[in-house]
């Protein structure tokens, strides 16, 4: 697309009248965010912010709970399987996952599986679209998804359960319990999901005339949590974060045929950080060690199996220094060394070095722009230098205008560089360059915004067949990204009745270059919208999602597709007010009995039910 094409194409959408979601700015209790990056230098770009009140409204993987409220597609393997993610037209591992300030994006594949985190281990989660490599490093393109757990120095001691039980023997355990005071704050916390998982596929049935169901379908989701902090005093504080997960998920079966197979993965993550503060100067340090793996068993009657592990030592300093109220400096200084080893790429050893500078101006009450450039050194890779920068300006209080252009990279991965047969360590970093548009309105309970991006991608990896049929990574492919995304947000209190929607739709275009073709599973539509009332101790939800159809193949054959469909869900509870809440709830889930699917032969649940019990105490 051409600059003046792309003009005509921004000014075309300022004049639609489109409302949508914004979750973003919703009108909630302010959320205290344990990475103070994403908080102090993402002004310009758009941040949807998700708090428990949101978090607990959805089913426990983090799947559903962005699938329902952003604009992220996300392409699963069933239910309860492997769940990868597109953001603004992107690959699945061009989306980084940060966790508390550190990206654990997969060594080994360089994506994050959605379907093996639970939400509710922590109490922030937040998305941020667009670039972010120059504070988050390799894979963040499209966007990052940031979960944080906020420890809050106050007198508190709160425990809180959650109870779910639901269709295909579905049970979900989560246990929560905050001690605080003003020195110290201690979170635990227990998630435990499960299923069964063997529904019936709509319409479809055997050559008998027996209906198919989901066969080989089981999964186990367990989590643990610790999270500690100490005020040493006024000025320094230490903070220890420490995450345990083990997923053991059968794969579901296409055919009846098939050889019933399982997958094994877990991750541990340890993070210690130290925050100080010294006049005008403050410190930050972080040392975290991530720790990832998984088994891949071809026959579940037999032990033999492949493997694959890493281990990361991940150590960051941030000195910052306030020059007055108006303007903030930040250097910023990481040094990672990964450890690899696994039956498809041997054993093997990285280190990256990384060097960055942010800065924050704010030139009056109204106008402010932040600047960031970052590199990279490593002998696996020649890294470009990253550099972002954007502003944001209010005209008054109803409209605001922001800007952000920014260069983004993803480095190869383990599998890329070292796989047997087929590795390639001759491969560049995926380079980006972006740009977007945002307009925000605040209208009294409304928040409107719009914006409207451009992304160029060059060498993106793509494996190929090669010399003997064999597969092999190559920087083969350029990309055109463009598109726009509307949130919309709108909450209302009246005595006791309390409404609130909000809304999301996304149009995208993710074409080639050379071929002018739309890139396979990535829809051109999608909207999400919820709606919610409460009345005293009674609340209602409804949630609604429509993704339009996607092509299954680069060569966009129109009979090569996967259908759009839509979803919508409702729920009920009611808080009995037993010691401080006790809520019993029930939810219908695809409640039209939607026969859908986001990958060929995936098929998802129909009408299926939960009902769950909440007590805080």
């Amino acid at each position: 697309m051409t600059a003046k094409k792309l003009l005509v194409f921004y000014f075309l959408l300022l004049c639609q009248i489109i409302l949508a979601q914004n979750d973003s700015v919703h009108k909630l209790k302010e959320v205290i965010i344990s990475d103070s990056n994403l908080k102090k230098f993402s002004s310009s770009q758009s941040v949807i912010h998700f708090n428990d009140s949101i978090i607990n409204k959805n089913e426990a993987l983090l799947t559903d709970l962005l699938n329902f409220n952003t604009v992220l597609y996300f392409k699963e393997y069933g239910r309860g399987m492997l769940s990868t993610v597109a953001f603004r037209g992107t690959t699945a591992s061009q989306t980084a996952v940060i966790w508390n300030g550190i990206n654990i994006n997969s060594q080994m594949n360089g994506s994050t599986d959605f379907n093996t985190i639970s939400s509710a281990n922590f109490n922030s989660i937040s998305v941020k679209a667009g670039g972010g490599s120059v504070i988050y490093g390799s894979g963040a393109i499209g966007g990052t998804v940031h979960l944080n757990n906020d420890l809050v120095f106050k007198n508190q001691f709160v425990n809180s359960l959650k109870l779910d039980y639901g269709s295909f023997n579905t049970i979900g355990v989560n246990y929560k319990m905050e001690v605080a005071n003003e020195q110290w704050s201690t979170q635990l916390s227990f998630t435990k999901n499960s299923s069964t998982n063997d529904y019936p596929y709509l319409n479809s049935y055997n050559w008998k005339g027996i209906q198919r169901w989901n066969q080989n379908g089981q999964y186990d989701v367990m989590g643990l949590n610790a999270n500690l902090g100490y005020k040493i005093n006024n000025n320094n504080t230490l903070k220890l974060y420490s995450q345990t997960s083990n997923t053991d998920r059968n794969i579901s079966l296409i055919s009846e045929s098939e050889a019933k197979t399982k997958y094994v993965n877990g991750f541990s993550r340890n993070l210690l950080e130290y925050v100080g503060f010294f006049g005008g100067l403050t410190a930050n340090a972080k040392a975290a060690y991530v720790f990832e793996s998984y088994n891949y068993f071809p026959d579940i009657e037999s032990n033999d199996h492949s493997f694959g592990e890493t281990g990361s030592l991940i150590t960051k300093a941030d000195l910052g220094y306030q020059f007055k109220k108006a303007f903030e400096l930040k250097g910023v200084f990481e040094y990672n060394k990964t450890n690899g080893s696994g039956s498809g790429f041997g054993t093997h050893s990285r280190e990256i070095s990384s060097g960055a500078l942010l800065a924050k101006h704010s030139i009056s009450k109204r106008l402010l722009y932040e600047l960031g450039v970052r590199k990279e050194f490593t002998t696996n890779y020649k890294s470009p230098v990253l550099a972002s920068l954007g502003s944001t300006y209010e005209f008054s209080k109803m409209y605001s205008l922001k800007m952000n252009f920014s260069r983004n990279f993803r480095i190869p991965t383990y599998n890329d560089l070292y796989w047997e047969e087929g590795g390639n360590p001759n491969l560049k970093p995926e380079s980006s360059y972006q740009a977007e548009l945002s307009n925000v309105f605040l209208y009294h309970d409304f928040t409107l915004s719009q914006t409207a991006y451009f992304i160029k991608i060059d060498d993106l990896l793509r494996w190929i067949p090669g010399d003997k049929g064999i597969w092999s990574p190559q920087n083969t492919d350029r990309v055109n990204t463009y598109g726009t995304e509307f949130l919309l947000g709108w909450a209302h209190n009246k005595g006791q009745h309390y409404f609130n929607a909000n809304a999301t739709y996304a149009y995208t275009v993710s074409e080639n270059r050379e071929t002018k073709k739309q890139l396979f599973f990535v829809p051109f539509n999608k909207t999400t919208a919820s709606l919610g009332y409460s009345y005293k101790r009674v609340a209602v939800n409804y949630q609604f999602l429509y993704n339009g159809f996607v092509f299954t193949r680069s060569d966009n054959d129109p009979n090569e597709i996967i259908k759009s469909y839509t979803v919508s869900n409702v729920g009920v509870d009611y808080d009995f007010t037993f010691l401080s809440s006790f809520k019993l709830g029930f939810q219908v889930l695809n409640v039209f009995n939607e026969n859908y699917q986001s990958l060929e032969n995936r098929l998802m649940p129909g009408r299926n039910f939960n009902m769950y019990l909440n007590l805080k105490f």
